[in-house]
């Protein structure tokens, strides 16, 4: 409550200041009184004054790091899925009640005030989640960092659907501007160089000097944003790069009546930070996604030796004093960058440069399937980055020579052509995940899985000549934002009950199984959820016009619309039961609303064919009063990080049911087991580790493993066997195929069943189907028992301990870094 005495407005954690500081941002910072402000006013006032808290904090951290000479770990990633801050910069200051309190008493709504901001359009799912997990945790636990990225004009296209089929536009998240980001015009702008030509020269001591000439030069632009740790002080940095013209305006085109030609560089060069590409994990050769990729990696290169400079003379001590991580291969450019900024500005020979760079960079890997890997054209790759094109071919060269040699000289020829960092073919291509691995210090898998299969499968040879470099670290989420935040209430009945130390030590949250058979604690474990499903169902019937009910099950798919995370097979399973339905009026079936939200990238067809399938099933089932009271299927479209903070809390069941072996971790699949969901899914990623923790008893895993998987593609795998060995598969399949999702157009579907049958199925949808189907049953048979489920949903969110993000970046700074928390 208000005292009426007010502190510095600036600076005070109380009501008053706060509610007066957003007054003086509304008059003096915004000129708005309030005849004239809107909700974005009373939105940027808000994040003003939570902004003059955080600078002190922000600089004082800064300042700490370079006087206590700490040693910096820099996180390049192409993408940060950070959505809404409003929440999570209160809870990390630990003000969010004091500055609701002083929103409602200016006569302010504190939801709207959350809902006029909008989710940063810097990733597409989740790499950028991870990266932005990542960031709370470094600095939660006071890890000097700082996260690089670019600050992207247009991010994740808004997705909209229409008559069933996916429609993309334009993502405008900067339309008016974005008040978390400063700019930094002077000090922190950086020239990135492309094109040109190389030239060698010879110094008086006869050693040999590279220059890179004639370049088209870019200007990279710094904007800050502060990220704080959870109530410690600390404020770390997530740097993001805008590519400005070097040029500047042509004067006389513009004289001559030629506007275009006159801002035509300009344009050009911007396009650098204009759009983030919609990365559906199959890459696609693109000449701007490599600059944009080189555009990170140079200019955030050029501001960690700058920093690195400012204290230090002797570059022997970088790997003391500097750890890159590279997120993925997108920022692997870092290794040849490096390398050419120590030899041709620092004067360093190679061996020391090389040594300097391979303990200093490591990379993270994220996927298992070999077409997700970059490979970019030599030939583009010479004419955009001559002088790198020269480095990653010695690297290559020395590589090479250093491989073991075997006796037989066929088998010593194969093995250097499969690991060669530039294929050796017509048309040569540099691989970077190869780059990574010779380059790194370091290279980790993101799940044990994922970890022991990178070494047996595409790295094989990898890591058996360096079996030292490859590590695990698994993937985590942060609890602040993905309990504390999104399920506020269920948060507090913790809180309660254990305190609230497990915020920042999620290993706490064991003491809670203690509770799973205490009867108020479940039957308030059992209202909370209910609550959390009635606020999604009003969320759901106010967009999308249709009432589901809160009582069924709510069985949750979000991730990005792809073959391998088989979205199919649930929808197939709901078909299933739409027939048994209409077979039989009195079947004995569960009530369940199956929801389903992810974006398909706008070029993947299949992907985007996949959405109209649900969305014509949904159409049929949703309109049908014989199934009315039992089933419901919804695609709620545009999923962001604002819609998961509605869809995971609600969540009864967690769909995690890709193709063994295909995902590499998973972060859903532990943010719904946090908030009490029970999973539904194969031996894939992260899902095996959640057993281990959960209890096989309290997770309902189906379908083939990777070794099953593997054996009958050596033996030959047969889905239209499968299909005609089973009666409601084959109906599904031939509705599908017939057109009766689809009367007016009854070939429409047939890509997707031939896919399955005559393509061979290449994600085993079918191979998978019965196992998946029979589960659910059981997952029905549970669910009856709502004492039984509870029981293990508290379980689930009891045994969440492993997979906070904290204990990731304890992991990296442990295993990789060398730097101490």
């Amino acid at each position: 409550m208000s005292t009426g005495t007010v502190t510095n407005p600036r600076t005070g954690m109380d009501v008053d200041a706060f509610r007066e500081d957003i007054k003086q941002h509304l008059h003096y910072t915004l000129a708005k009184d309030q005849y004239s402000l809107t909700e974005w006013d009373s939105y940027q006032s808000v994040v003003l004054a939570v902004m003059d808290r955080l600078h002190d904090r922000w600089i004082d951290t800064q300042q700490r790091y370079y006087n206590e000479k700490s040693k910096r770990v820099y996180y390049l990633s192409m993408e940060y899925l950070i959505g809404r801050l409003l929440d999570n910069m209160l809870i990390n200051l630990g003000v969010q009640d004091v500055a609701a309190e002083a929103i409602e008493e200016l006569g302010f709504d504190y939801d709207k005030i959350r809902a006029a901001e909008v989710d940063a359009g810097l990733g597409n799912g989740g790499l950028g989640r991870l990266a932005a997990c990542f960031l709370d945790s470094m600095a939660t636990l006071g890890v000097p960092a700082i996260g690089y990225g670019i600050r992207y004009d247009y991010g994740i296209f808004d997705q909209d659907i229409k008559d069933g089929w996916q429609i993309e536009k334009p993502d405008q998240w900067l339309q008016y501007g974005y008040p978390w980001g400063v700019a930094r015009p002077l000090k922190k702008k950086y020239t990135v160089q492309f094109y040109g030509d190389t030239t060698a020269t010879k110094d008086s001591s006869g050693r040999l000097h590279f220059d890179w000439t004639n370049t088209h030069n870019v200007n990279a632009l710094a904007y800050d944003t502060p990220v704080p740790g959870f109530q410690n002080g600390i404020v770390n940095n997530l740097r993001l790069w805008k590519a400005t013209s070097d040029e500047g305006f042509d004067l006389k085109s513009f004289n001559q009546g030629d506007y275009i030609n006159a801002v035509r560089n300009n344009m050009l060069e911007e396009n650098i930070s204009r759009v983030l590409y919609p990365n559906d994990k199959v890459f696609k050769g693109q000449e701007l996604r490599l600059k944009q990729e080189y555009f990170l990696v140079s200019a955030s290169l050029q501001d960690a030796m700058s920093r690195f400079k400012k204290q230090f003379d002797d570059f022997r001590k970088i790997p003391d004093q500097m750890a890159i991580q590279c997120n993925d291969t997108h920022p692997n450019l870092a290794i040849p960058e490096f390398m050419r900024m120590l030899m041709d500005q620092e004067g360093l020979e190679w061996e020391p440069a090389w040594d300097i760079v391979t303990e200093t960079i490591s990379y993270t890997n994220h996927t298992l399937m070999p077409e997700a890997l970059e490979k970019w054209p030599l030939s583009l790759m010479s004419n955009l980055l001559p002088r790198h094109t020269q480095i990653i071919r010695e690297i290559d060269r020395r590589f090479l020579q250093s491989i073991e040699v075997e006796s037989d000289k066929s088998s010593q020829s194969d093995k250097k052509d499969r690991m060669r960092i530039i294929s050796n073919e017509m048309n040569a291509r540099v691989r970077m995940g190869r780059l990574g691995i010779v380059g790194a210090k370091k290279v980790n898998g993101v799940s044990e899985l994922h970890s022991n299969l990178m070494k047996k499968t595409i790295f094989k040879d990898f890591a058996q000549e360096y079996p030292d470099k490859f590590t695990n670290v698994t993937n985590g989420i942060t609890p602040r934002r993905w309990l504390r935040q999104c399920n506020r209430k269920l948060a507090d009945l913790i809180s309660d009950r254990i305190g609230d130390d497990w915020v920042t030590h999620l290993s706490q949250l064991k003491q809670v199984e203690q509770f799973a058979d205490d009867p108020e604690f479940k039957e308030s474990f059992e209202q909370i959820k209910l609550e959390n499903k009635q606020k999604l169902a009003d969320y759901i019937k106010k967009t999308e016009g249709v009432t589901v009910d809160p009582h069924s099950i709510f069985d949750i798919q979000i991730k990005r619309i792809h073959e391998y995370k088989r979205q199919l097979m649930a929808v197939f399973h709901m078909i299933t039961l739409y027939n048994r339905l209409k077979e039989n009026p009195n079947a004995d079936i569960e009530p369940r609303t199956l929801l389903f939200a992810g974006k398909a990238a706008p070029g993947y067809t299949m992907a985007k064919l996949h959405i109209k399938l649900i969305s014509n099933v949904a159409e049929m089932i949703n309109n049908d009063p014989e199934v009315a009271d039992t089933l419901r299927l919804l695609f709620l479209p545009n999923y962001s990080v604002t819609l998961a903070e509605k869809m995971i809390p609600a969540a009864d069941l967690s769909e995690q049911i890709s193709t063994a072996g295909m995902e590499a971790s998973g972060t859903g699949n532990m943010k719904f087991a946090l908030n009490g969901a029970l999973t539904i899914g194969t031996l894939d990623g992260a899902n095996i580790e959640i057993r281990e923790q959960v209890g096989p008893e309290n997770i309902f895993i189906f379908g083939l493993t990777v070794d099953e998987i593997e054996e009958i593609r050596q033996n030959g795998y047969d889905p239209e066997k499968i299909c005609e060995a089973d009666k409601e598969l084959k109906k599904v399949i031939d509705q599908i195929h017939k057109g009766y999702f689809s009367p007016e157009q009854p070939d429409l579907f047939h890509p997707i069943t031939n896919a399955l049958l005559k393509e061979k199925d290449y994600f085993m949808v079918l191979g998978d189907y019965r196992a998946y189907v029979d589960k659910q049953g059981e997952v029905e048979q549970v669910f009856k028992d709502k004492d039984e489920w509870f029981r293990r949903a508290i379980v689930n969110t009891a045994n969440m301990g492993h997979f906070s993000s904290d204990r990731s970046i304890q992991d990296y700074c442990e295993r990789i870094w060398d730097v101490e928390v």
